[in-house]
């Protein structure tokens, strides 16, 4: 089963006020659609997040999330969203409006856990307050008995709400809607007061207020681990951790095989559940070849940025029995800690051998294996 997040940022959103659309606006430190990609990026049951963003806005396009163009109206963008997962094994998505930038993982959880008997979910909250019906002054009174408030994340079946927005005329206000005119039955989950969409200029005071309230909860903490070998073969230096080595051998791969930095990336990635340097930067594209490991180990870091992180730590061990690692070791830190931005007190690099044992006791390559410890930021 492989769920996705459709992340739908392709408004305008005029009564917000500011000089760019909210979405890219700043909040509590970082921009609004920043906060909605990170809730959804570090659920644990969410594979893929793609983002619909307006053809006008693709300078504003965060880094390492996946983005296809919107049409002129929601459910259009939403369609756009859908046609572009369609046939790559997505089982479940979850349709969300990027302004709801304090949506939380029980939210998410709650449709999720839903969408394992009901082919739709979504959350809402019951409408509390008197409702009148008037023109300026008051004309009648409705009664709230069985009315919600909608909120986002909706969450559905793939191949159902696909089907359903293919047949729709267009026009809806939402994705249950939709749904139901497809005839497919949505479950009600619980939502959650702090789960507010941003649409007046005033909404984003409130918003900040709820995000520092969710950050003084216990603090988010990941690790992550990374894992590389590279073989041994012609040249006369090897790069390790940033720094040039002189060595009677050169390590091969297919970029410029420092091992120490490809385990250190891949410890973030594994952190954020975003996978491997391969999965980023593929080995079968050409532009790769050779290429500097500063620029993997920048992506991670940055994206972990963007998904709400900081590095708090990491721990590099290279395993090999020449060259000796203990002469540049200190050099070895301080690249690593200006290419990560972070302090060089928080980096520790080291070395040990395998006793002549394996391919590392043979001479025949260098192994690495790194810890990663991030902290929401």
């Amino acid at each position: 089963m492989t769920t996705a997040a459709l992340i739908v940022a392709a408004g305008r959103g005029t009564r917000a006020g500011g000089d760019v659309p909210k979405q890219w606006q700043m909040l509590a430190g970082r921009r609004v659609a920043d906060w909605t990609l990170s809730a959804f990026a570090a659920h644990p049951h969410i594979d893929h997040v793609l983002m619909v963003i307006n053809p006008d806005d693709t300078d504003h396009a965060p880094a390492g999330i996946e983005t296809v163009p919107g049409g002129a109206t929601r459910d259009a963008s939403v369609r756009a969203g859908l046609e572009a997962l369609a046939g790559r094994g997505v089982t479940r998505v979850l349709i969300h409006d990027v302004a709801r930038a304090c949506v939380t993982a029980d939210v998410i959880g709650a449709v999720l856990d839903a969408l394992e008997t009901h082919t739709g979910a979504a959350p809402g909250l019951p409408v509390t307050d008197a409702l009148w019906r008037g023109d300026g002054t008051v004309t009648g009174t409705q009664s709230r008995e069985g009315l919600f408030r909608a909120q986002t994340p909706q969450g559905f079946h793939f191949d159902a709400i696909l089907a359903a927005h293919r047949a729709h005329p267009g026009g809806a206000a939402d994705d249950v809607e939709v749904a139901r005119a497809a005839g497919i039955a949505v479950a009600i989950t619980e939502g959650s007061d702090d789960n507010i969409k941003i649409t007046r200029p005033q909404d984003f005071a409130r918003a900040a207020a709820i995000l520092k309230g969710q950050q003084m909860q216990a603090p988010d903490i990941r690790l992550g681990n990374g894992y590389d070998v590279h073989r041994f073969g012609p040249g006369d230096h090897v790069v390790l951790c940033g720094v040039r080595v002189p060595h009677d051998r050169a390590l091969q791969g297919h970029s410029d095989a420092d091992v120490g930095m490809h385990a250190i990336t891949d410890a973030i990635y594994g952190a954020l559940a975003q996978g491997d340097i391969g999965r980023h930067f593929p080995p079968s594209y050409p532009q790769w070849k050779g290429a500097d490991s500063r620029i993997f180990l920048r992506h991670a870091v940055e994206l972990a940025g963007q998904m709400g992180f900081a590095i708090a730590n990491v721990d590099c061990t290279l395993v090999c029995e020449w060259p000796k690692i203990g002469p540049h070791a200190d050099a070895m830190q301080a690249a690593l800690a200006q290419i990560m931005g972070v302090e060089a007190a928080r980096i520790s690099v080291k070395a040990t051998t395998s006793e002549r044992l394996g391919f590392t006791g043979r001479e025949e390559g260098i192994a690495a294996i790194a810890t990663a410890a991030l902290v929401a930021s």
